[in-house]
């Protein structure tokens, strides 16, 4: 993650740009009156919201905490992929 100022930005904005849509980097923008700003990737905030979307509901976050904590105690079955 980097912290740049507005005229920071403004002087190296398609650099920036390049940076979080190529390596993921967030980039925290410094702007007058607190008004700051981070700049991320469309990849990264739709899968925060994908996130945020999952552990939304009290039932599906246990749901899912559950089969994580089976997953790690080896309580799973593999399966092979259906070819077409």
């Amino acid at each position: 993650m980097q912290v740049v100022n507005y005229s920071e930005f403004r002087r190296s904005m398609k650099a920036k740009l390049d940076q979080v849509s190529d390596d993921g980097d967030m980039v925290i923008i410094n702007r007058s009156e607190n008004k700051n700003v981070v700049l991320i990737s469309l990849r990264e905030y739709n899968s925060m919201k994908e996130t945020l979307h999952l552990l939304g509901s009290e039932k599906n976050r246990n749901r899912l905490m559950n089969a994580v904590d089976r997953a790690n105690r080896g309580e799973y079955e593999s399966h092979g992929l259906i070819e077409e």
